[in-house]
């Protein structure tokens, strides 16, 4: 009869960590941003129809790194989540604080109790009536959750990318920022794509509106290539 080993709980906990921490690192990074159009959402993607970022609810938005089948569950149950409880209720009582608890409490379970650790990281956006009263929080593989002042850099070589942010743009990005120039310093910072028109094959691009010209309750609008490839020579 084989031995059985012991292994003690807070090195089981470093463990699932170091694991979750690894696999989101060899992810693509997203970056999001508050500017006075909205909630500006850039990913590093190629791919045109496997999406890291999306819509939730009429004003909030989800974007995410790590592994595609996982964060895509969480997306479909966030959704799942907002239409019955805006149904239930009232559609104001969908709140980014909300969706972002729920999958807090998610994520923990799983970290705790599953044999494997979601590999994933999480950002909510609410979108506010002005940048000041827009909400941003990020959501670590271990349920924890911290809501951001404007700004939330996930995947890759994060400390690298915030250290690139900075010297492009700074700390913080002013309230006059347009969406457009967000865009355009968030392709100057992600590897592999530059600040030329070519970076666009590489974007995933989507804008939280405040303005919502459309006359719906949605103010999740995705750029098509073209558009963001328009954005990106605008600043040549």
């Amino acid at each position: 009869m084989s031995a059985q080993y012991y292994v003690s709980p807070e090195q089981l906990m470093k463990d699932r960590a170091d694991f979750a921490r690894k696999g989101i690192a060899r992810g693509r990074a997203v970056i999001v941003a508050s500017c006075a159009e909205g909630i500006a959402l850039i990913a590093e993607n190629p791919s045109g129809s496997l999406h890291k970022i999306g819509e939730i609810y009429d004003r909030i938005a989800f974007a995410a790194v790590g592994k595609y089948n996982e964060f895509e569950s969480l997306r479909q149950a966030g959704v799942r989540y907002a239409d019955t409880r805006g149904y239930s209720y009232a559609r104001q009582d969908v709140t980014g604080r909300g969706l972002a608890s729920v999958y807090a409490q998610s994520l923990g379970a799983v970290f705790t109790a599953e044999a494997k650790p979601f590999e994933v990281e999480l950002a909510v956006l609410e979108l506010g009536e002005t940048q000041e009263d827009d909400t941003l929080f990020s959501l670590n593989f271990d349920g924890s959750i911290a809501e951001q002042p404007g700004l939330i850099i996930m995947g890759g070589d994060t400390p690298a990318l915030r250290a690139a942010w900075t010297i492009v743009w700074g700390e913080n990005v002013l309230a006059e920022s347009s969406a457009a120039d967000v865009i355009r310093a968030a392709a100057a910072v992600l590897p592999g794509v530059g600040e030329g028109p070519d970076g666009a094959a590489l974007l995933e691009v989507a804008v939280l509106e405040r303005i919502n010209s459309r006359g719906t309750h949605r103010h999740f609008h995705r750029l098509d290539k073209p558009t963001i490839a328009a954005i990106l020579s605008s600043g040549e």
